[in-house]
């Protein structure tokens, strides 16, 4: 029996309702056999400081969950809006966070990425702009399919569950394709 893929989640969201996050909550729900999900939240971490990241220092204990988070993951799923045509600043912040030191539980990481937007670009530039991320921490992303979710509150229903069958196929399609580029990796 093969053992679980652990994926950590993160919305690039701070907002109570946002479109993200309950995104984010969907592809939890849609991880498919074999693997495992939790979510890792953000909006506690402090503003990147190399001051209280330095070695001889103890980071903030927010961050410290945040990376040992991310640490017991063995693939995560980022799901973010899109600020000013990029990745909105709480999500590069933690980004920063967890990915400085040669222990930074990024490196080589398989990720998804997948974004929610009411308008009709649906997060296509932000996702552009984390390809450079990626690559300098070496992860190895799942490119196809794309999850770029426009018109999203129409996506929604009421009690925040995504109801679009043609967004949850291609979400279990990542999800699926994210499993086996992991277990992949992990038996190199």
């Amino acid at each position: 029996m093969t053992a679980a893929v652990r994926v950590v989640g993160i919305s690039g969201s701070l907002r109570q309702d946002s479109l993200n996050t309950k995104l984010l909550r969907a592809a939890m729900a849609l991880l498919p056999d074999g693997m495992t999900g939790e979510i890792a939240p953000i909006g506690d971490l402090p503003l990147y400081n190399a001051d209280i990241d330095a070695p001889r220092s103890e980071r903030p204990a927010p961050v410290q969950r945040f990376r040992d988070a991310l640490a017991r993951a063995d693939a995560l799923v980022i799901v973010s809006p899109e600020y000013n045509y990029s990745i909105p600043g709480g999500l590069k912040n933690a980004i920063d966070w967890a990915s400085r030191g040669e222990d930074s539980p990024l490196l080589n990481k398989p990720v998804a990425l997948m974004g929610a937007t009411a308008g009709m670009w649906g997060t296509v530039r932000m996702q552009q702009a984390f390809r450079p991320v990626f690559q300098y921490l070496n992860m190895q992303p799942v490119n196809k399919p794309e999850i770029l979710v426009a018109q999203a509150p129409q996506k929604f229903d009421a009690g925040g569950r995504l109801i679009d069958e043609m967004t949850r196929q291609l979400i279990a399609q990542q999800l699926q394709i994210l499993k086996v580029l992991t277990l992949r990796l992990k038996n190199r």
